[in-house]
């Protein structure tokens, strides 16, 4: 199927751009700058300036965009049939990365049978098979940490979730395997917004940076066809992500290959960050620190993934979700044009006090009280047809993660004042890696 052109630069006419939400007038570059660096400023700021629905504009062409801040426009676009809000088409810049089949990058029939094939391999059973390597994992990393030396949580969560995908998802779990890959993995996952401009700007593929990390990519390639390979014929006893995947679906190389290396890149950082924030929290909240280690030791997971929710909702490590429109569309009581992206500001609507009172603090027990946040206004995972696939995994992990931690230590702070969040990428981590220390308990 063609892709939707993008409205923007050289297909907005005068006319229709006058029918568009208000937004600024400042230079495309400009709004770019903002959005990429400084989102979390950029977008309260014009919400409060222009109202709930606003436009911007944004590289490539000066494409349009129309933010929505208000769960009930959110709902709109989630709820609309997927054939006429495309969510792949907004995501090519990652297909030099991911690759032609993974599911970030399909629309329509092609979309509904690749996520069909992936779901066994994340249902509730699945998941639970997966706990006790998970649990295992983070276990022999918290062991390794230093009592009373400050350090970067961050970096050993990303460290964590990379050990988790390598041998959970993947199930790669030969020594000098892994030694292999962790260093060539550290640099895939490390991929900068100057390399995903390839996507727009293919020549440059041809040159450095782009064409070393297309070569550290295809050394990934290598191991992962490899891993597939000898999988095919031996699946016994095997409950690995990968080994499920193979039982359940009829694929070739190359599908399962950008399927790991989306799962990869898209449940990676984000886990990773996730974290960080909620151990952030608990070092500067005795109380909440206490709230979760009576959970562990209860055994109280709803309390547990309530931390997690919480830490999402307080900092979106993904503050925006997009869609294009393949067809003109009333979207936020906007007549839209073909072309548009939609962005669906998920951090606008978190840290709305309408939806979350007290939204600036940390209160996991919103989650658990008789009146918690309603349907449609906690979406980290995004909603609708395209809600993270991953999203079950993930608040898996990160329970799994906190139990092994809270289990062996007490948290606190050297600098107790809240970090800020700074962008990489596509999502927003901890500026100084929410650095925590930690005791005996």
């Amino acid at each position: 199927m063609a892709s939707t052109p993008l409205l923007g630069a050289r297909t907005l006419d005068r006319q229709t751009a006058r029918t568009l939400p208000p937004g600024p007038r400042w230079p495309t570059l400009l709004q770019s700058k903002l959005f990429a660096s400084h989102r979390k400023t950029f977008f309260p700021a014009m919400r409060e300036k222009y109202g709930d629905v606003f436009t911007i504009r944004l590289v490539p062409s000066s494409r349009v965009c129309v933010v929505l801040s208000r769960p009930e426009h959110i709902r709109e676009v989630f709820g609309s049939p997927p054939s006429v809000m495309h969510a792949g088409e907004g995501n090519t810049v990652l297909e030099p990365i991911m690759g032609s089949h993974s599911l970030l990058l399909l629309d329509d029939e092609d979309h509904v049978r690749m996520r069909r094939q992936l779901m066994p391999a994340f249902s509730g059973q699945a998941l639970r098979g997966y706990a006790g390597m998970v649990h295992e994992l983070a276990r022999a990393e918290v062991a390794t940490w230093t009592p009373g030396k400050p350090f970067k949580v961050h970096e050993r969560m990303r460290n964590l979730t990379l050990e988790i995908i390598l041998q959970v998802v993947f199930g790669v779990t030969d020594t000098d395997r892994l030694n292999t890959l962790r260093p060539l993995m550290d640099k895939i996952v490390s991929v900068s917004p100057v390399i995903m401009l390839g996507g727009f700007y293919p020549p440059l593929l041809r040159l450095p940076p782009w064409r070393t990390y297309l070569t550290t990519q295809r050394k990934v390639d290598e191991i992962l066809y490899d891993e597939i390979a000898k999988r095919r014929g031996n699946l016994d006893g095997r409950t690995d992500v990968l080994s499920r995947l193979l039982a359940a679906g009829n694929w070739t190389d190359e599908e399962l290959r950008d399927q790991l290396v989306t799962l990869l890149l898209a449940g990676h950082e984000t886990t990773a960050t996730a974290l960080a924030w909620a151990f952030h929290e608990l070092a500067r909240n005795p109380e909440d620190l206490e709230f979760g280690q009576r959970a562990v030791d209860a055994g109280a997971d709803d309390e547990l993934e309530a931390i997690v929710k919480e830490a999402l909702r307080l900092h979106p490590v993904v503050y925006q979700v997009g869609r294009r429109l393949t067809e003109t569309a009333d979207v936020a009581g906007y007549r839209l044009p073909r072309g548009t992206t939609i962005m669906a500001a998920v951090g606008l609507v978190h840290r709305d006090g309408e939806h979350f009172p007290l939204p600036r603090e940390f209160r996991p027990q919103r989650f658990l009280s008789d009146d918690p946040p309603a349907p449609g206004t906690w979406m980290p995972f995004g909603g609708g047809a395209r809600r993270c696939i991953g999203a079950g995994f993930s608040l898996m992990e990160a329970t799994e993660i906190l139990r092994a931690a809270l289990a062996t230590y007490n948290f606190s702070a050297p600098n107790p004042k809240p970090e800020p969040a700074q962008a990489k990428n596509v999502t927003l981590v901890p500026r100084k890696g929410a650095e925590v220390t930690v005791t005996p308990r």
